[in-house]
């Protein structure tokens, strides 16, 4: 893009100026994205507040948001409803990650490293379990936090398929919690009873008192389900069968 383009454009000397396409151009206007030109006779022109939100729509699509809701901010934001500067605060909060833990691709030699265990039949049953993935002559790792943790689980005795269902449940019922947990804050922002006021310091403290309030109801449900479990006597049972199984 210039750096100083003409206060008045065609569509084509925009597209031109910007870098992006006339029928994007269009597109970008048809979703809302993008302001309306000034109309004299038959042309229609923009300007330099047209290049610069073109910037803006671009960088907004490198942080992953579609069109139409780039659109939906757009008209807020000419509606003066929401300040842009304050958006992306509270933006980036959202996008910060929280959990340190990313896919990586990793050599057959670091695989082990990572694991601490170069037993015989490791990489085939990751593979199974669907923890790593082979990708030519590297393999790819979805969660080095969750290898770490089938690894600990493996050193007690508890198999990677073991670990691996245990995963699965958690994810199933975790991935339900939070989607109604994030339903019912929308819904107290939108009827006034959360204060969104500085929404970039809420997320800020959400992030870190949500992971620890996670870790202390499991901590107290899975002492409750324990302590259940021997009152029940099953636990003595069970015990008692897999002895037999291995005599």
């Amino acid at each position: 893009m210039t750096d100083e383009p003409a206060e008045q454009l065609t569509i084509d000397q925009l597209a031109s100026a910007s870098g992006v396409p006339s029928r994007t151009i269009r597109f970008y206007q048809s979703r809302g994205a993008l302001m309306n030109p000034e109309i004299r006779g038959r042309v229609a022109y923009y300007g330099k507040p047209h290049v610069e939100r073109l910037k803006l729509i671009a960088q907004l699509q490198d942080r992953g948001l579609r069109i139409d809701a780039i659109g939906d901010l757009m008209k807020r934001i000419d509606r003066g409803e929401v300040d842009l500067a304050e958006w992306l605060g509270v933006e980036e909060q959202v996008q910060a990650p929280w959990a340190l833990d990313h896919a990586r691709t990793v050599t057959e030699a670091e695989l082990y490293e990572l694991a601490g265990s170069r037993r015989p039949g490791l990489l085939a049953d990751l593979q199974r379990a669907h923890i790593i993935e082979r990708k030519g002559d590297v393999f790819l790792l979805g969660s080095p936090a969750l290898l770490a943790i089938a690894v600990k689980l493996e050193a007690v005795g508890i198999d990677l398929e073991t670990a691996t269902e245990a995963s699965k449940i958690l994810r199933k019922h975790l991935g339900r919690a939070v989607g109604d947990l994030v339903d019912m804050f929308v819904h107290r922002i939108e009827e006034g009873h959360v204060p969104i006021d500085n929404a970039s310091k809420l997320f800020e403290t959400f992030r870190v008192v949500g992971v620890e309030s996670v870790r202390v109801l499991f901590a107290r449900e899975m002492e409750g389900e324990l302590r259940k479990l021997l009152a029940s006597g099953k636990l003595a049972a069970v015990s008692a069968r897999a002895r037999k199984k291995k005599r």
